[in-house]
């Protein structure tokens, strides 16, 4: 193999620069601009916020069209969706800290769930992230409309949180103010949302488990 042949597989097999990672490095610069914003400028931060967001299905699109999909870009994708949302949620603590609880959970089991989920992946050597033998999780990620429905509405309904936290509209009865509806909408999609990372958690600890077993069964029989 000559020099330029090997400079081309080099070059074929940087991971750092593969399409949808340099998306991702997008994603994270918007990410951090939307976290600075959050406190003070409503309108630049959900732009950004937003924008971050909306690229997460570009950078799919991409590694599907180039061949260029990668644990790598998997776990940084994985990553800046959940801090993403974990800062607008400890936004969301700071602006409604009468459901300061609610929204700790929400943020922890989603965190949770998906980290677990990540490392009984890695540990039972699938190919992808997006697999499952769970009926309701194998729906999640192989229907890509219901995943979009489902990851859509989740993230609509705590950036309208948000949106509410600035302008609360007039009121409507008693205490109720306009911009409140517009959350209450998207709180179903967001509450399944939780319940689905509540079952990955769930799953995931069982892989992790059946892993433990088979490593302490195959220690026994070499010990025999």
């Amino acid at each position: 193999m000559d020099s330029s042949s090997s400079n081309t597989v080099a070059d074929n097999n940087n991971v750092w620069l593969f399409y949808p990672n340099l998306i991702g490095y997008g994603r994270i610069v918007l990410a951090i601009m939307a976290m600075y914003y959050m406190s003070s400028s409503p309108c630049c931060a959900m732009i950004c916020y937003a924008l971050s967001a909306g690229l997460d299905a570009f950078d799919g699109w991409a590694a599907r069209k180039y061949n260029q999909s990668s644990r790598f870009g998997a776990m940084l994708d994985q990553l800046t969706d959940r801090c993403g949302t974990l800062a607008l949620v400890m936004a969301l603590c700071k602006f409604f800290p009468d459901h300061l609880f609610l929204l700790q959970l929400s943020a922890v089991i989603d965190i949770a769930s998906h980290w677990l989920h990540l490392h009984a992946t890695d540990l039972s050597g699938a190919s992808s992230h997006k697999q499952s033998t769970n009926w309701l999780l194998n729906l999640y990620y192989t229907d890509r409309m219901f995943l979009g429905f489902m990851c859509g509405g989740n993230e609509a309904f705590y950036i309208l949180l948000y949106i509410r936290a600035f302008w609360a509209g007039p009121l409507i009865f008693g205490s109720f103010h306009f911009m409140s509806i517009f959350p209450l909408i998207a709180f179903p999609i967001a509450f399944v949302k939780t319940a689905i990372s509540v079952v990955h958690l769930y799953t995931a600890a069982e892989m992790v488990v059946a892993h433990d077993v088979k490593l302490r069964v195959e220690a026994a029989q070499k010990a025999q």
